[in-house]
C-alpha cells in the first residue's frame, strides 16, 4: 500500500493551480474535465504520481467557495529555509499566517501559509 493523493475542493481552479505551481513550485501533472458531472480534477505535485504523493484539486463548476471545517489540519512541505520560503510567498502575494520560527515546544523551525481557499500549509525546515 501507499498514499496516492490528498483531495482539496477549490472554488477557483485556475487560481489554485497558480498558487501550487507558481508559489509552491509544484508541477501540474494532469487536468481533466468531467462535463457530465460538472467538475474538473487537477493533480499537482513535486514528482509524478508513480513516485510520490500528490494533491488532487477538485473544482465543482457550480461552487465558488466552501465552508472551512474544523477537522482538517494542514498539508506539510519540507523546505530548505522556512524564513526564505515565507519571504518568497509574501513577495508573490501569498499569505503567511505564522511566521517562521521554532515550534512552541521544540526546536524544529516551522511556518504556516494559506492557499487561496484558506487551507493551511506548514513549512517544516529541513534539519541539517
Amino acid at each position: 500500500m501507499r498514499l496516492l493523493h490528498t483531495m482539496l475542493r477549490v472554488g477557483n481552479l485556475d487560481r489554485s493551480i497558480a498558487f501550487y505551481t507558481g508559489l509552491l513550485g509544484m508541477k501540474l501533472l494532469r487536468r481533466e474535465d468531467y462535463p457530465e458531472g460538472k467538475f474538473t480534477l487537477a493533480f499537482v505535485g513535486y514528482t509524478d504520481e508513480q513516485n510520490g504523493t500528490v494533491i488532487e484539486l477538485t473544482h465543482n463548476w457550480d461552487t465558488s467557495a466552501y465552508t472551512m471545517g474544523d477537522a482538517f489540519g494542514h498539508l506539510a512541505i519540507e523546505v530548505e529555509d522556512a524564513y526564505a520560503a515565507c519571504d518568497a510567498i509574501r513577495a508573490q502575494g501569498g499569505q503567511v499566517v505564522r511566521e517562521a520560527g521554532p515550534m512552541k515546544h521544540g526546536t524544529t523551525v516551522i511556518a504556516f501559509v494559506t492557499d487561496p481557499d484558506g487551507y493551511k500549509i506548514e513549512f517544516i525546515q529541513k534539519k541539517v
